[in-house]
């Protein structure tokens, strides 16, 4: 009879375990864009950077278990100049030579109370090899047209800042801005 039982309570905690899990989405990279902003003296320097591969588990019961990962690609990101361009990618910035990734691992999600497709997600982003923490700004969409409570496919919106310096970026701080803003806009798609 213990046995049964025993048995009994492992299949009802796995099972009540396995309905909590996160979702696995995708990333659809034709759909992902992340970008960027620097001042230029009176301007901005805008652009953008691939999306090399993201991780992404969503849990909508306990956000908690969610986590994200993303790596983005240096060596091919674009500035709104070609001088700017080169700057970026070369060694007194970002030396996608020797840096071919900047990586972001979270940690914490919490979900704003007032606004539940709202968070702060904290975690760690790697630049140049430096790894330093950070805190974003999350929100979650539906693409137009779905359904209320449709989780197949979504949009996550990430927003933040990084210090240029703080990493080591720091070529022409006479010419641009320390603070660099990050907006991430990641289509996901759920993994069956």
């Amino acid at each position: 009879m213990r046995i049964i039982l025993a048995s009994l309570c492992v299949w009802l905690t796995a099972a009540v375990c396995g309905w909590a899990m996160p979702l696995t989405y995708a990333l659809n990279e034709s759909e992902s864009r992340v970008g960027f902003e620097v001042p230029f003296g009176p301007d901005q320097i805008t652009g953008t950077m691939p999306v090399r591969s993201a991780d992404i588990a969503l849990d909508f019961e306990r956000p908690a278990n969610s986590r994200i990962s993303v790596v983005l690609d240096v060596g091919n990101a674009q500035a709104n100049f070609p001088f700017a361009t080169q700057a970026l990618r070369g060694p007194r910035v970002l030396d996608a030579s020797q840096f071919p990734d900047i990586s972001f691992v979270s940690n914490t999600i919490e979900v704003r109370a007032d606004a539940p497709s709202q968070a702060l997600l904290t975690g760690d982003i790697t630049i140049r090899g430096v790894t330093r923490p950070i805190t974003l700004d999350a929100e979650l969409f539906r693409p137009a047209g779905r359904a209320l409570g449709e989780r197949e496919q979504l949009f996550v919106r990430l927003e933040g800042a990084v210090s240029r310096a703080a990493f080591g970026a720091s070529g022409w701080d006479d010419l641009v801005g320390d603070e660099v803003s990050l907006n991430l806009m990641l289509r996901i798609d759920l993994v069956e």
